[in-house]
């Protein structure tokens, strides 16, 4: 017997820019029950692929089919800021046309599914980065989905929510896709890969987990390049001879035309290899020059019971010193971060004169309304023109033609790039750093982690990926659980 079909692609195209298609002739189908990963580099339009799913977006061509009466749930990477005031029991609500009797019911197992425990009077923006992330999920959840779409679900989750995921994950009976840069992640769930191609804007299924189809994937693009290598000797032989041969006259000549037809053929069967994704630059984050104690804190709040608790506390943190934050969701660690930044922490004190560079997880630095270049100038240190900036910028692939764009345009990506950017070109005193490799393409967080430990001042960071975290020498810990 067949297996059931639950989604398909047939021959669809899709294209913001005319002539410039974002998928081209993309064909794939996935069976109800299967865990599926969508792969692909920045820009192969792995979030459009879920809005075409959605039926938000609509082909230029081609034909997108959902099994009959198939329900489609998505977890977001983030929430949106105007949602942020909605209390919790509010933001279940918005996930029907009309509010159910039951709708707490509900909400409580989603909640449970996703391990979270919260008051439903709690707004959004009280909930922690991890609290944030598994609520998202449960919203999805919630519509008991056929097609559950996932967006960089692991995102601020620390490992015990990352564990309970998968968990979930391996046991939910129904249809998974999931986009993640997490390779450890799905490599625990995924039986099956469909990778988008950036170049070609085509679609290729793999079956297997992760790691195996990356690798077959890579075993491809190096026999790729070897056929290629092969072709590009015989086509410059043959080219050298045509060159002999054109010159000779007579029979010569034709034998000539011939080796270049065979030559045209050959460059025909070339084989378009896939290209990597573009890395940053190598950039250094200068520092503002301040001597002494830069943040003296006395105590430390962190929450218990959704309850704000005040411990006492002895720490002076001087130029170069490192400090990791650490402790599970909820605890109040990127609540720390903030009000250090804010000025609000009445158990810490910032030197005065001390220019903060605050990577915040949710991106609450950045003015979604400014164009980029209006973000990057507004942070200029003294000394620094709008050159020097623009070619700071596009280190991080930030182009002359993001530049004009407003910032609620970019990616999640970009505005983490953007982030820095606006670090490089600041010249801050102290880093306040809350999961700065969210949203981060994997290839750009090595280059992110060396010129975070080379940092001449001091740093405060938050993060969940201990592979990040391992790249950096870390002096002091703060563990919020153990004061």
């Amino acid at each position: 017997m067949a297996e059931e079909v639950v989604l398909r692609f047939e021959d669809v195209r899709f294209e913001f820019t005319y002539q410039k298609p974002l998928l081209d002739d993309a064909s794939f189908s996935v069976r109800k029950g299967a865990k599926i990963t969508l792969m692909g580099q920045n820009g192969a339009g792995k979030s459009t692929l879920f809005g075409l799913i959605r039926g938000e977006l609509t082909p230029k061509s081609g034909k997108i089919s959902v099994a009959q009466g198939a329900t489609i749930g998505t977890a977001l990477q983030t929430i949106a800021r105007e949602e942020l005031s909605l209390s919790i029991e509010a933001y279940f609500a918005q996930a029907f046309e009309q509010k159910p009797a039951n709708l707490l019911s509900r909400a409580s197992k989603a909640l449970d599914a996703v391990n979270l425990v919260v008051p439903f009077d709690r707004k959004l923006s009280d909930l922690s980065g991890g609290q944030q992330a598994r609520l998202l999920l449960a919203y999805a959840l919630i519509q008991d989905p056929d097609i559950l779409l996932l967006d960089e679900p692991t995102n601020n989750l620390d490992q015990a929510g990352i564990d309970h995921l998968i968990g979930f994950l391996l046991t939910y009976d129904k249809t998974v896709i999931v986009i993640s840069h997490d390779a450890d992640f799905l490599n625990c769930f995924t039986e099956g890969v469909i990778y988008l191609d950036v170049h070609s804007h085509k679609i290729e299924s793999y079956v297997g987990d992760y790691l195996t189809v990356v690798e077959e994937i890579s075993k491809r693009v190096e026999r790729e390049q070897m056929k290629n290598a092969q072709l590009e000797k015989q086509i410059k032989d043959r080219k050298e001879k045509v060159n002999f041969f054109a010159n000779k006259g007579g029979k010569m000549r034709k034998l000539a035309q011939k080796l270049r037809e065979e030559t045209e053929d050959l460059e025909e069967n070339k084989v378009d290899v896939r290209r990597e994704d573009k890395t940053i630059r190598k950039f250094i984050i200068p520092a503002q020059d301040i001597a002494g104690p830069i943040i003296t804190i006395t105590s430390v709040t962190t929450i218990k019971n959704h309850e704000p608790v005040v411990r006492p506390l002895e720490m002076i943190i001087r130029k170069r010193q490192h400090v990791l934050v650490s402790g599970p969701n909820g605890i109040g660690k990127s609540t720390f971060l903030r009000t250090l930044v804010t000025g609000k922490n009445s158990g810490a004190k910032i030197l005065e004169g001390v220019k903060i560079g605050y990577y915040s997880q949710d991106f609450a630095t950045l003015d979604f309304n400014q164009t980029v270049f209006d973000s990057l100038e507004s942070v200029l240190a003294d000394g620094m023109d709008t050159q020097e900036m623009r070619t700071i910028a596009g280190g991080f692939l930030i182009t002359g033609e993001l530049m004009g764009r407003q910032i609620a345009e970019l990616s999640e990506g970009q505005k983490g790039l953007l982030s820095f950017a606006r670090l490089v070109v600041m010249q801050p005193g102290l880093l306040i750093l809350d999961e700065p490799t969210n949203h981060i393409n994997f290839r750009h967080i090595p280059v992110i982690a060396k010129a975070i430990d080379d940092y001449e001042g001091p740093f405060l960071l938050v993060s969940h990926m201990p592979d990040f975290v391992k790249e950096l020498r870390i002096d002091d810990y703060l563990e919020l659980a153990k004061i």
